[in-house]
């Protein structure tokens, strides 16, 4: 009986959970309980007190605040549309026609997961400066008389942002793509359907678990990234990361950098869940 019970236990899907579940807790719940605290608290330093207060989200509510939210939303959505549409065509070839040295291929285009994300960022540096590649090439070929100004502007952040998350996007499909069965691909063939077709009615709609999960591993950290913009696009133009940064390590405001980073996962989760919608209308229609 005792062993009975002891078995029980160890097989109780609870029991091997904990550990995750109180590691989530701690370094998620716990910060984010904080998080919400401090955007609703503001200090009296004269009476070393601190009371509820709005006045952090009124200040939040301005035209640039709102621009910088509306910008990051697009960069991190243009991300993630330019990401699939070269990822996609690149995972179906990948893992439907190649047939040799597929392994090779595949450690070469996963292989920016093994290098610093910092050393990612900086190969852009050197590629577009001003006497970097791009540039050197160009005037060598005589297409330019001076270098291109191409360094600290929103289309180096661009660069840099599709780079280093295009990966993220790619995996998810290529494991799509690899649990095709090639007899459906066949039988459609065999039944007349052209590629388009068969496209339309199996390769598409078995990648779409795939399609979704590298939208959310490509738009939720693009989102919020600021490394890429401060190294590649020199802080001139401010982003959600940006912003973020400079309320807690620049001017430590944590109150206003609370306030402001609950604003812009608010805007981030409606984004998804509007997504998520859109998909499931258009998934209904189909049906």
């Amino acid at each position: 009986m005792g062993q009975r019970k002891h078995t029980i236990f160890l097989e109780n899907s609870f029991f091997w959970g904990l550990p995750a579940f109180l590691w989530q807790a701690l370094f998620f719940y716990v910060p984010l309980a904080f998080l919400i605290a401090a955007s609703f608290i503001k200090q009296a330093d004269a009476v070393n007190s601190a009371h509820f207060t709005l006045e952090h989200y009124r200040a939040l509510w301005q035209p640039i605040y709102i621009s910088i939210l509306l910008r990051s939303f697009l960069f991190a959505s243009a991300t993630v549309i330019l990401c699939l549409i070269i990822a996609y065509p690149v995972a179906y070839h990948l893992a439907l026609r190649v047939k040799k040295y597929k392994t090779v291929w595949f450690a070469l285009l996963v292989l920016p997961f093994w290098t610093n994300f910092l050393l990612l960022v900086y190969a852009w540096y050197f590629l577009l400066e001003n006497d970097g590649i791009i540039n050197a090439m160009l005037l060598g070929l005589g297409l330019i008389s001076t270098p291109l100004h191409l360094m600290n502007t929103p289309f180096a952040t661009f660069c840099g942002m599709l780079y280093c998350y295009l990966p993220f996007m790619l995996l998810p499909l290529y494991s799509n793509f690899e649990r095709i069965d090639d007899r459906l691909l066949e039988a459609s063939y065999d039944l007349g359907g052209d590629y388009f077709q068969t496209f339309k009615r199996i390769t598409l709609p078995l990648t779409l678990p795939g399609i979704q999960t590298g939208a959310l591993l490509v738009f939720i950290p693009s989102f919020g990234e600021f490394v890429i913009p401060a190294l590649l696009g020199g802080d001139k133009t401010m982003y959600v990361g940006s912003v973020i940064t400079h309320y807690f390590l620049t001017i430590r405001n944590t109150s206003l950098g609370s306030a402001f980073t609950l604003m812009s996962t608010l805007v981030l989760i409606s984004g998804i869940f509007i997504a998520f919608i859109i998909a499931a209308i258009i998934k209904m229609r189909k049906n």
